[in-house]
């Protein structure tokens, strides 16, 4: 008989203003995407439900991802970081890939973040590849980023949808890992 068991988890996305957060988001929860741009105030909390099977444990994992939305704007970053951060199991940091400046202050926010959480799961997200012919960012400096926080890093467009499910399964898949080996060891 398979064992169920629940994990809510905390995941927060950080980057500059307008690199697509809100919308990644969205899509992923909603698949919904809207070209309007309306600034998050403060953080906006979504949650969504999936399940990961671990069959050689006999095991199911129902995850409740509950996804932290926070403000992109720089002057929040030190005041609010211990309210946002605190709590946190993993990280999603995103950059646009038609504005370069994004992706240069992926450092600040993930070291920002990893000051309140520790080092936790990060996935580095370079999003806006539909606009193809806008892109400025070259997969070497966002392989730079990644490798520089031993994180994964993948190519998303919250428009298209393209890489959006797989990049929020691949974090809660590390976080249910995590936990599973903290509880179960290594069988």
């Amino acid at each position: 008989m398979v064992k169920k068991e629940v994990l809510t988890t905390k995941v927060c996305l950080v980057g500059d203003s307008s690199v697509g957060k809100t919308s990644l988001i969205k899509k992923y929860v909603f698949d919904q995407f809207d070209d309007r741009y309306i600034s998050t105030l403060g953080t906006k909390v979504t949650k969504r439900e999936l399940s990961i099977p671990y069959p050689n444990l006999d095991l199911e994992v129902e995850v409740k991802l509950l996804i932290f939305d926070i403000i992109g704007e720089k002057g929040f970053r030190q005041l609010l970081r211990e309210a946002y951060y605190q709590g946190a199991n993993g990280l999603m940091a995103v950059c646009d890939v038609t504005r370069g400046e994004t992706l240069d202050s992926l450092d600040d926010w993930i070291d920002n973040a990893y000051d309140v959480t520790g080092n936790v799961p990060l996935h580095v997200m370079a999003n806006k590849i539909d606009l193809k012919d806008e892109v400025v960012v070259s997969e070497r400096e966002i392989n730079q980023v990644s490798k520089a926080f031993d994180s994964p890093f993948d190519f998303t467009s919250a428009k298209t949808g393209e890489n959006v499910e797989k990049v929020f399964e691949l974090i809660a898949k590390r976080l249910v890992n995590k936990a599973v080996t903290h509880r179960y060891g290594d069988e």
